[in-house]
């Protein structure tokens, strides 16, 4: 599991729009690489819109915000469409990106224990250095905290 000055771990995943992204080539910008449950929960919506309309701000601060969950490209680019969303949202679906960072963890909802993805929140800086890390993360707030963190860069 990354921890803060770590090398964040690198991946190329297929993103919206049928393309993939690669997070060492998005250097030197900084990056916000926030995992998500699931596309179109009530959380995960709010978080994406959240992060969303803060995108300008993100964009004045050299910084890309990429949302990270298991769902596939295609119900990447519905939840976009649906929700009008402006932050680049990679799919997990057949990778370890989310085991690399940590985030896929047992989960136990009503006594049912099942695997599932931790919301989390990574900061990397633009020579792709883990500056700041955010684990059960709760939604109202985050994405000022983080846009926050990422000014101070």
């Amino acid at each position: 599991m990354p921890d803060i000055a770590d090398t964040a771990p690198d991946f190329t995943l297929p993103r919206d729009g049928g393309e993939t992204l690669t997070l060492s080539a998005l250097r030197p910008k900084n990056v916000v690489l926030y995992f998500y449950p699931r596309d179109d929960t009530p959380g995960c919506t709010k978080e994406a819109i959240a992060f969303t309309g803060l995108g300008a701000e993100f964009e004045a601060a050299n910084t890309q915000v990429i949302g990270v969950s298991k769902d596939t490209a295609a119900k990447h680019d519905k939840f976009i469409a649906k929700h009008e969303l402006g932050v680049a949202l990679v799919s997990d679906a057949e990778s370890d990106v989310c085991e690399n960072y940590g985030v896929w963890v047992e989960k136990n909802m009503y006594g049912k224990k099942s695997m599932g993805i931790e919301r989390a929140t990574f900061l990397i800086d633009g020579d792709g250095k883990i500056v700041q890390i955010w684990r059960k993360v709760k939604v109202p707030g985050h994405a000022e905290a983080v846009l926050e963190a990422a000014q101070a860069l």
